[in-house]
Formats: structure tokens, C-alpha cells, sequence
């Protein structure tokens, strides 16, 4: 079964345009990760809470992204230069079901 993992994170609008140039800077870091499935970084249309979803194989697989030298790499501008966000919170959950369209 897989495991989604939702990171939400409280951006303030005069950061907004920092945090996304930061997930542009690193795209395609994490899609060759073992066990990864699919990423997506969501910008609200009302508020200020961006939605960062991952998709894993496992919970084992997300574990070992975390502590990959290539996660570190991915944050380092995080710890270097400080967060642009005020507040994350960590949402796991099982997926149940899944439905997908045709492809475009």
C-alpha cells in the first residue's frame, strides 16, 4: 500500500515567490529516490498554506529519502539562508483508493 505524505507549510506573501524558486531549484531531486511515486508543490488560492504531497511505495522508503545525503542537499538553503515559511505541519496517511484520467 502506498503512503502519502503531505507537508503544510504557512508561507507569508511576501515570501512566496523565495519558496517556490527554492522546490524550481531542486526539481528532480527526489524522483530517483527508491520507493518514490509522485511529488506536487500546491500554491493556495486563498490563504497562505502551500501543499507539499509526496507519494511513496512505503513508509520505509520516505524514511530512507529523509535521511539521504540527497534530502540534505535539497534543504541546505533551508539551514544555510533560514526558512521563508512561519509554521509546517506533516500530514501522513495510507492511500485507499486511487483514480486516475486518461493520459494527455
Amino acid at each position: 500500500m502506498s503512503v502519502v505524505v503531505i507537508n503544510a507549510v504557512t508561507v507569508p506573501a511576501e515570501r512566496r515567490a523565495e519558496f517556490e524558486q527554492r522546490f524550481a531549484a531542486r526539481a528532480g531531486q527526489v524522483s530517483h529516490a527508491d520507493g518514490f511515486e509522485a511529488f506536487e508543490l500546491l500554491r493556495p488560492r486563498d490563504g497562505d498554506r502551500y501543499l507539499v504531497y509526496t507519494r511513496w511505495h512505503s513508509r520505509e522508503d520516505f524514511d530512507r529519502w529523509m535521511a539521504s545525503s540527497q534530502f540534505a542537499a535539497g534543504h541546505r538553503q533551508h539551514r544555510e539562508s533560514g526558512p521563508v515559511s512561519r509554521q509546517s505541519e506533516v500530514w501522513e496517511l495510507d492511500v485507499l483508493e486511487s483514480e486516475y484520467g486518461p493520459a494527455r
